[in-house]
C-alpha cells in the first residue's frame, strides 16, 4: 500500500497534465490490496510452525494484559496504579505496578478490546478462586452474541474446580494453576475478550492475550466453544455436547468432565457426529468412550489395577478423582490432524454406558459436562443459555 501511494505521487510529479483516471485507478486498486483477505505479498504470520519459523512476515506482533490494556504499540509498563503499586512504590513507574486485576463477585471485566485484522496466537492466564465460577466469553468482529462462552477451567482442559497438569498442542497447565491456549484464533475486524466473576468471593486474574495484526485468509473460519452439563443424565438417553450448528465448518475438540453416579465402569458408551442432514443415524460413530478419548480398555494402568491418568498432544485423561461414591474424570480429545468437517449441521452426541449381570450394558445416569470446540463461518446459531452458579458446582 505505502510502495503503491509513492508510485502514484511520482507519477503526479512526472506528468505535467496527469491522467485522473489513471490515478483514480490506481487508488482503487491500492484500497482493494489493503483489505484483510491475504492480499499482500509475503508470508502474514499465521499457521505457524517448525518448518516456517525462519520466515520473514509482515506481521505485527501485539500482546494485551494489565499492564496494556490496549496492546497498542510502545504503550506497554506505563501505569502508575494498579495491584503491584505498593510493592513497586520505592521503584515506581515501569516496575510491575499492574500484573494483574481484581474482578469483584458478580463484575464482568473487559479483558481485551481490541479494533484490527489478524488472529490471537496465544492466551495465558491464572484465575484464583473456583475456576467453575470464572466464566470466559470471547466475541468476534462486533458480535453481540459469544462465539466462545464456558468456565476458564473447562476451557483449558482443567474442570472440576482443581487444577491439574495438561501437556498437549492445543493446552497446557503448569505448574501450579498457569492456563494456557494455543488456538489460533482469527478476526478480521476486532475482538473481544471478557470475565465474569460469578463466585461471592472476589478473585485476582493474571493474564496475557498474545495476537497478531495481519491479513486473513478468505476461507479462514472463526473459533468457537460452548459448555454444557446435565446432572443427572436421564435414563436411556444420550448425551448432548453440541447441536444447533448451522453453516460450513470443523470441529476441533471435545473436553469432558465425567462424575459416574454408579459403581463400576462407565466408559462402553459411544460418540456420534450428526452431520449435513442425518437424523436417526450419524455419519461417525465411535466404538468406545476410552477408544474416542484414544485410550483402550477402561484406561487401566499398564501393570496392575486403577486408573492410569495420561496426557499427550492430542488426547488425554490428566485428571482422575477417586471417590467410593462419585468418582470424576477429566478428558480431552484435540482432532487436530483428524478435524471433523461439515457442511450444513452439526450434532455431537456422548453415551453413558457400563456393564450389568450376564454381559449386558446399563445405561448410566452420570453427571456430565463437556466443551465442544470448532471452526465456522459466521454467523453462528444462539448458545444454550449457560448454567447457574449452582448448576456449575461440583459437590
Amino acid at each position: 500500500m505505502e510502495r503503491l501511494t509513492k508510485l502514484i505521487r511520482k507519477f503526479g510529479r512526472w506528468t505535467k497534465r496527469p491522467n485522473v483516471c489513471l490515478i483514480c485507478g490506481l487508488w482503487l486498486v491500492a484500497f482493494l490490496m489493503a483489505g484483510c483477505d491475504g492480499q499482500q505479498s509475503g508470508f502474514n504470520g499465521l499457521e505457524m510452525g517448525l518448518g516456517n519459523l525462519a520466515r520473514l512476515s509482515y506481521a505485527q506482533t501485539r500482546s494485551v494484559s494489565p499492564e496494556n490494556f490496549t496492546g497498542e504499540k510502545g504503550k506497554g509498563g506505563m501505569a502508575t496504579e494498579g495491584t503491584g503499586a505498593s510493592a513497586a512504590r520505592e521503584l515506581g513507574q515501569t516496575w510491575k505496578v499492574s500484573p494483574s486485576v481484581r474482578i469483584k463477585p458478580g463484575q464482568t471485566f473487559l479483558m481485551a478490546d481490541i479494533k484490527g485484522c489478524g488472529a490471537i496466537q496465544h492466551i495465558w492466564m491464572t484465575p484464583t478462586g473456583n475456576n467453575r465460577f470464572n466464566i470466559l466469553r470471547i466475541y468476534w468482529d462486533g458480535e453481540e452474541k459469544p462465539s466462545v462462552e464456558c468456565p476458564a477451567g473447562d476451557f483449558f482442559a482443567c474442570g472440576m474446580g482443581q487444577y491439574v497438569g495438561v501437556n498437549s498442542l492445543a493446552v497446557c497447565v503448569n505448574p501450579k494453576s498457569g492456563f494456557n491456549c494455543y488456538w489460533v484464533m482469527p478476526f478480521r475486524k476486532s475482538f473481544k475478550i471478557t470475565m465474569t466473576n460469578i463466585d461471592e468471593k472476589p478473585m485476582v486474574l493474571y493474564y496475557q492475550i498474545d495476537y497478531t495484526l495481519t491479513d486473513v485468509p478468505k476461507d479462514a473460519a472463526y473459533f468457537h466453544a460452548q459448555f454444557r452439563r446435565v446432572n443427572p443424565l436421564p435414563d436411556k438417553q444420550d448425551y448432548t455436547i453440541l447441536d444447533g450448528v448451522l453453516g460450513k465448518g470443523h470441529y476441533v475438540g471435545t473436553y469432558m468432565t465425567w462424575g459416574s453416579n454408579s459403581p463400576g465402569w462407565w466408559g462402553e458408551g459411544e460418540i456420534k457426529f450428526f452431520m449435513d442432514g442425518d437424523t436417526k443415524f450419524p455419519t461417525i460413530c465411535g466404538t468406545g468412550t476410552e477408544d474416542y478419548f484414544c485410550g483402550s480398555y477402561g484406561f487401566s494402568k499398564f501393570q496392575g489395577r486403577g486408573y492410569q491418568e495420561f496426557s499427550s498432544p492430542y488426547a488425554g485423561m490428566p485428571q482422575v478423582i477417586e471417590s467410593e461414591t462419585q468418582p470424576r474424570f477429566g478428558l480431552y480429545r484435540w482432532h487436530i490432524m483428524d478435524p471433523v468437517r461439515f457442511e450444513e449441521d452439526l450434532k455431537v452426541t456422548m453415551q453413558a454406558l457400563g456393564w450389568k449381570s450376564e454381559g449386558r450394558y446399563l445405561p448410566l445416569k452420570d453427571d456430565l459436562s463437556s466443551v465442544a470446540f470448532w471452526y465456522q463461518a459466521e454467523p453462528h446459531a444462539p448458545f444454550p443459555k449457560l448454567p447457574g452458579r449452582d448448576s456449575l458446582k461440583i459437590e
